[in-house]
C-alpha cells in the first residue's frame, strides 16, 4: 500500500479549534457524517497532544460543528473499501486506521486534563467509541448512540473496549450484538451518559461543567484522573493498596496543603499547579 502523507491544507478546517479561556473547545467539521477518516483522526490526536503541552489548558471539549445532524457515524467505509482494491486487499490501510483509532482513544483517556463530549446527534460505532472514552458526556434529548457493525459483517470489537469499560456487560453485549440504536434516555441509563438535556442547553451546561472542572488544582485534576483509569483495571487489594500511595503523594503536593488551608481559614484556594 502507498501510504499519503496528509499536506496541512487537507486537513484544515476539518476541526474547528476555539480556546474559551482555560477551557479547549474541539468541533469536528466534516459533515454530513464526521467520518473518523485517517485526516480526521490524525487532527484530532494532533489538538490533543498539543492540549498535553498547553499548562493553561484544564478542560477538553470535544462537539461536533453541525449540531443535530451526526456527532460522528465512525470510521470512513468508503475510505475503508476504496482500499480493498490494494495488493494486500486493505490489510495494511486497515492496521494503520484501527492502530490510530486506538491511539486516539488512549490519548483522551490518558490526557492530564478531563475531556467532556458534548453529542447532538447519532454517535454511531467508532463516534460512540469516541463518546465512550471522554471522562464525561452530554447530550441532548434527541440524541442517539449506536455500534451496529454487526449489521454490516463488521463487529465493532474495538468500540467494544471504550464501551464494555463504561456500561454493564449484558448492556454492552446488547448494543454490540443488536445493533440498534439506543435513545438518550437509554444511554444515560446503561452509563454511556452523564446528562440530557434540550438543544437550547447543551452548549451552557457542558461549559458550565468545563469551567467548574478547569477551577480545580490541575496538578490534583490530573493525579485523580490518571489513578481513576489505572486502579479500575486491578483487582481490589491492589486497587486499596495504589490509591493509598496516590492519596499519600497527592497529600504532601503544595496544591493539597493550600487546598486544606483555605479550608480551614474560610478562604477561596490560590492553586499554583504544585
Amino acid at each position: 500500500m502507498n501510504v499519503v502523507e496528509l499536506k496541512p491544507e487537507a486537513t484544515a478546517g476539518l476541526v474547528k479549534v476555539e480556546k474559551l479561556g482555560p477551557v479547549l473547545r474541539l468541533e469536528m467539521n466534516n459533515p454530513p457524517a464526521n467520518v473518523l477518516s485517517i485526516a480526521m483522526m490524525e487532527t484530532l490526536k494532533a489538538e490533543l497532544d498539543a492540549a498535553r503541552e498547553d499548562n493553561s489548558i484544564r478542560a477538553v471539549i470535544i462537539a461536533s460543528a453541525t449540531p443535530g445532524q451526526l456527532f460522528s457515524a465512525g470510521h470512513d467505509l468508503k475510505e475503508l473499501t476504496l482500499h480493498r482494491a490494494d495488493e494486500d486487499r486493505g490489510r495494511a490501510f486497515f492496521a494503520r486506521t484501527m492502530k490510530l483509532c486506538s491511539e486516539l482513544m488512549q490519548t483522551i483517556v490518558h490526557l492530564p486534563v478531563p475531556v467532556l463530549a458534548e453529542v447532538d446527534g447519532l454517535a454511531t460505532a467508532a463516534g460512540c467509541q469516541l463518546v465512550a472514552s471522554c471522562d464525561l458526556a452530554f447530550c441532548t434529548d434527541t440524541s442517539t448512540f449506536c455500534t451496529p457493525g454487526v449489521n454490516i459483517g463488521l463487529f465493532c470489537s474495538t468500540p467494544m473496549v471504550a464501551l464494555s469499560r463504561n456500561v454493564q456487560r449484558k448492556q454492552a453485549m446488547e448494543m454490540l450484538l443488536t445493533g440498534e440504536t439506543i435513545d438518550a434516555s437509554t444511554a444515560r441509563e446503561f452509563g454511556l451518559i452523564n446528562r440530557i438535556m434540550p438543544r437550547q442547553y447543551l452548549g451552557q451546561v457542558v461549559m458550565k461543567y468545563a469551567d467548574v472542572i478547569a477551577s480545580k488544582s490541575p496538578l490534583t485534576v490530573k493525579i485523580g484522573k490518571e489513578a481513576f483509569y489505572r486502579q479500575a483495571e486491578m483487582p481490589l487489594d491492589d486497587a486499596y493498596e495504589y490509591t493509598a500511595s496516590v492519596m499519600v503523594e497527592n497529600m504532601l503536593a503544595r496544591d493539597a496543603e493550600e487546598g486544606m488551608n483555605a479550608f480551614i481559614a474560610k478562604r477561596t484556594p490560590e492553586w499554583t499547579g504544585e
